[in-house]
């Protein structure tokens, strides 16, 4: 597919976006922004994503919905591959999927650790390395973005099996980078504080948690997905032509207290 010429408000006009878990959350902003800023959008996820598909169209652009589970690798691939095909080209890749098990590590069930980490960790470098292969292939290198945490720094609390995953993610977002950078190809990661939305919703549903958080953050309030979303498109864009490996904390502050 022919590539449109990209315009100062809308920097990714004619590109093709792949965001995963995008039925709500940080997902859902972040496949709206990009289609903001001009990109057709492929929207993968377990269920339907009819309001953000309707989002998106609303905005004049293109989307097509995958249902795929991102603990299923194979399936994750394929929903990269099918989405490429279905709008014509690839050039950013969005890892958002995401899940978290709460409580005390002693109660932790295996299976839900190693769920965690399928999820988390072995589906983004599946998406990963789908899409790099798609970029690769177009010889016109590519923007891959993956949502990390700030419990990629810090180990938390009853999630230990989502802190081992988001750190995992932050040194594969290294590591990628280290590998595909000469090939043209940018990987880096978001790593969102504490945001108000549905992933959180027992944390703030927990009058002394909610309180103890937003005390710790420096800016005094949770962030909204649409302040991630901003993050990821930067990423993305332009203008950040020669980030390479980063892991960008989006946190209010809290990594500096």
């Amino acid at each position: 597919m022919t590539k449109a010429a990209p315009t100062a408000d809308e920097p990714l006009l004619g590109e093709v976006a792949v965001v995963t878990g995008a039925s709500r959350g940080i997902g859902a902003a972040v496949a709206i922004e990009l289609a903001r800023l001009g990109a057709d959008v492929g929207l993968v996820q377990r269920g339907d994503a009819e309001d953000t598909q309707a989002e998106i169209e609303g905005l004049s652009r293109r989307a097509h919905v995958v249902r795929a589970d991102m603990g299923d690798c194979d399936a994750a691939m394929k929903a990269v591959y099918e989405v490429d095909e279905a709008l014509g080209r690839l050039d950013i890749a969005v890892a958002n999927a995401g899940m978290t098990v709460r409580g005390p590590a002693l109660e932790l069930r295996i299976d839900d650790f190693k769920r965690t980490i399928d999820v988390n960790l072995t589906g983004v470098f599946a998406v990963s390395q789908a899409a790099a292969r798609r970029f690769v292939a177009g010889d016109s290198g590519g923007r891959i973005v993956h949502i990390a945490s700030v419990l990629s720094f810090q180990g938390g609390i009853n999630v230990c099996a989502y802190a081992a995953s988001k750190g995992g993610v932050a040194q594969l977002t290294r590591a990628l980078a280290n590998e595909w950078a000469p090939l043209g190809i940018r990987v880096n990661a978001v790593a969102p504080g504490y945001v108000a939305n549905e992933l959180t919703k027992p944390l703030r549903d927990d009058p002394q948690r909610y309180v103890d958080i937003t005390a710790r953050v420096p800016a005094g309030r949770w962030a909204a997905n649409e302040e991630i979303a901003a993050a990821v498109a930067w990423l993305a864009s332009p203008g950040a032509a020669y980030v390479h490996g980063h892991v960008l904390a989006v946190d209010g502050g809290w990594l500096a207290r």
